[in-house]
């Protein structure tokens, strides 16, 4: 009788970790979409008000999308059969990468198969061991591993604090190798938005490379979506801007833009690029049909800010603790709304699944152990009435949770 893989002996250890986590209250399993991903839709065969998605714009399903994707489908087949370096490279995907560099208002820019091998295929291939990277502690794990990676030296700047910054700057000032200063431009977790022109500054000042990861920012600030370095002002100051392509865009995938030289630079050693197969015809066709989208229709962000200052100012006004005491205040579509204990989070995200709503407990690892948080995201879809219910079932599940009183 052969021995099942659940009986060897070598994993055992993952299982201690699932039984901790068990314990703990912050195990979690996957909720299970069955339709599209809109403002409200069926999970695990319930019908919710969905409160989680990353469907800012609501494009993921958006007709002219659709249209793009069957019709490429037709054209070029369901994939490229090649990494882009040996025999991928198709015509739609030189296409894609011109018109993200058109939008970002950069010389050129490389699709990558996803915003984490964008950041960390970038980062490890630019710098090596004598280089120096100033990062803030909250950036992106896709920036952390990529940092770890490159064997640079790794220099942590507190949270948007940007004399801590030049400080972490002067100590390596007189160092042999290349110093990269990088933030994310809307922080992920606390939906803050990072102090990009400020940061520029201290890379002028001090001759640094300067790298923005705008994957919350694309497609939510600056003209029609163009991000943080649009809406600072900055453009030609940063000179590596990573996006995504699976968040307000809709569909999957990231991308690097910058000089025409960085570009080709990445093709030539960014591992990730290098050593996966490109983009089905359909998804580069879908995420043209976006950026001709954020061009066209203006009126999804100014909606999607509309829903956003409605239900920041509705949570606060309920005694949510939404930022700005224990964590950074949000000033985006993402707001958390801080509960502290991970098991308590996780209750209330399942008591809430329940009630109706879809809102993720996100705990320790992903956020520091005491911030565990509901994470709350916008989008430009979310009708009035949609979003008074949520902020019903919100109010009263925690007042039965005595997270409110």
């Amino acid at each position: 009788m052969s021995t099942t893989l659940s009986q060897r002996p070598q994993l055992k250890h993952l299982t201690a970790i699932l039984d901790d986590l068990k314990q703990r209250g912050t195990h979690f399993k996957l909720r299970v979409l069955e339709d599209e991903q809109g403002p409200v839709c069926t999970y695990d065969g319930k019908k919710v008000i969905n409160l989680a998605s990353n469907n800012y714009l609501g494009l993921c399903d958006h007709p002219k999308l659709r249209e793009a994707a069957i019709e490429a489908t037709k054209k070029y087949g369901v994939g490229s059969g090649a990494v882009r370096t040996i025999a991928g490279t198709m015509k739609i995907h030189m296409e894609l990468e011109e018109k993200i560099a058109r939008f970002k208002n950069v010389e050129a820019c490389v699709v990558f198969q996803s915003g984490f091998t964008a950041n960390a295929g970038t980062v490890s291939s630019i710098l090596g061991k004598e280089d120096f990277i100033i990062s803030d502690e909250l950036n992106h794990a896709s920036i952390i591993d990529g940092a770890r990676l490159s064997r640079a030296k790794i220099k942590v700047f507190r949270h948007k604090d940007v004399a801590h910054a030049e400080e972490q700057l002067k100590e390596v000032a007189n160092e042999p190798g290349r110093k990269l200063i990088i933030t994310d431009g809307v922080f992920s977790m606390d939906g803050d938005i990072g102090p990009v022109d400020k940061l520029c500054d201290l890379a002028d000042k001090y001759g640094a490379i300067m790298m923005v990861d705008d994957a919350h920012a694309s497609g939510v600030l600056g003209r029609n979506g163009r991000g943080s370095i649009d809406h600072f002002g900055c453009h030609g100051r940063v000179d590596v801007q990573v996006g995504t392509l699976s968040k307000a865009i809709g569909a999957l995938g990231g991308y690097v833009c910058g000089s025409r030289d960085l570009i080709d630079y990445l093709y030539h050693r960014a591992r990730p690029f290098l050593f996966s197969t490109s983009h089905p015809p359909s998804v580069a066709a879908t995420c043209i049909a976006a950026f001709d989208l954020l061009e066209n229709e203006p009126e999804r962000i100014d909606r999607l800010w509309s829903n956003t200052g409605y239900f920041k100012q509705q949570l606060g006004n309920l005694g949510f603790d939404i930022g700005g005491v224990t964590t950074p205040a949000s000033e985006t579509p993402i707001t958390p709304i801080i509960i502290g204990d991970g098991k308590k989070t996780m209750d209330f995200s399942k008591a809430l699944f329940d009630a109706g709503v879809m809102a993720t407990g996100i705990a320790f690892p992903t956020v520091p152990e005491g911030k565990a948080r509901i994470r709350t995201i916008m989008t430009s879809e979310h009708t009035k009435d949609q979003l008074d219910q949520a902020l019903d079932t919100l109010e009263k599940t925690a007042k039965k949770l005595e997270i409110l009183s």
